[in-house]
């Protein structure tokens, strides 16, 4: 999972088949749109048919047989399509009853985007960023929350990449951080940590350390706006509650501490089973542990509005304190 090759759905068509898909594609996006499609890969699962051979390339496209394929293509992209589409009809994606803190602002994002210039967002993070339990790479999360920024900003050139690697927390984060976050100039961090931690047994404290660790190094470099999420609320984490319940303070008390943002996954994800009533297998996969479609859906969507209304605030001047809008580490 550590690899960011590019997706592409003509991996398991035949050449043929793949041509159709050509002519269902959308208008050539920019070039840094281009980068965050090739950023993001989620781990298979399932084996996919091979790609075709060279041989398979001169097989008429009007053959029975080749027309049979086109159709299966087809098919398929609509089912893919149809799945993005009708995923919030199924369960509706509603906000955390009565609220959520407020994420804090984002004026490097906002900036950016008054300015007319590029935006860099980097998903740094484990499986859960990856996009593990996702039924495509479209659908896992830095996919979703890219595609709803662009509805937002349509005229605005967003890239989201994904650095996610399962089975990572803070420790082997800690050893990519230069080469995957600081050196590719972001202009905002979301860092997804704590929850293989909690599966480890490992010191809440510690993982908060180098988390603090980590953001004043990113913070250093040049001020990036940053966003923390905690560990998702599922059985397999629910199981060391104790350990889960340090490590969503600890984190909340360093995102306070450094002045970035966070966005509480855990508590978000417990409001949808415990007071909206929604299933736990309506957001989490037969694991126990990593989020559906409609989880990785639900949860870019609200993180995708949090960000939106952070980076409102900061262009409207309004509900941001001018000691946190200003505010850089020595």
């Amino acid at each position: 999972m550590s690899s960011l090759r590019p997706f592409c759905l003509t991996a398991w068509l035949t050449a043929p088949a793949a041509a159709v898909l050509l002519l269902l594609a959308p208008a050539p996006q920019s070039h840094a749109q281009t980068q965050a499609a090739q950023a993001t890969q989620a781990p298979a699962q399932s084996a996919d048919p091979a790609p075709a051979s060279p041989s398979q390339t001169t097989v008429a496209v009007t053959s029975p047989e080749q027309r049979g394929i086109t159709a299966r293509a087809i098919d398929k992209v609509k089912q893919v399509a149809k799945s993005a589409g009708d995923v919030f009809n199924r369960v509706p994606c509603l906000p955390p009853k009565g609220g959520s803190k407020a994420m804090g602002s984002l004026p490097h994002v906002a900036g950016k985007l008054v300015a007319g210039q590029p935006v860099l967002i980097v998903a740094f993070g484990s499986s859960s960023t990856a996009g593990f339990g996702a039924s495509s790479p479209e659908f896992n999360y830095p996919n979703r929350l890219a595609a709803q920024l662009r509805r937002h900003y349509p005229t605005a050139d967003i890239t989201v990449v994904n650095a996610g690697v399962g089975g990572e927390d803070a420790p082997e984060m800690m050893k990519r951080l230069q080469t995957q976050v600081i050196d590719v100039h972001p202009d905002l961090v979301i860092w997804q940590v704590g929850t293989n931690a909690v599966l480890r047994n490992l010191d809440p404290g510690d993982t908060a350390k180098l988390v603090e660790d980590g953001i004043s190094r990113i913070q250093a470099a040049g001020g990036a706006d940053i966003v923390l999420v905690d560990p998702q609320y599922s059985p397999a984490v629910n199981q060391r509650g104790e350990s889960a319940g340090k490590m969503v303070k600890l984190l909340g008390k360093v995102a306070e501490l450094r002045h970035v943002g966070i966005f509480p996954r855990f508590e978000v994800m417990r409001d949808w089973h415990e007071n909206q009533s929604i299933p736990v297998e309506s957001f989490v996969i037969a694991d126990g542990l990593h989020m559906n479609d409609w989880g990785y859906a639900c949860f870019a969507q609200l993180l995708g509005d949090d960000i939106i209304r952070s980076v409102g605030q900061i262009k409207l001047g309004v509900n941001v304190p001018g000691d946190v809008r200003t505010y850089r580490p020595m």
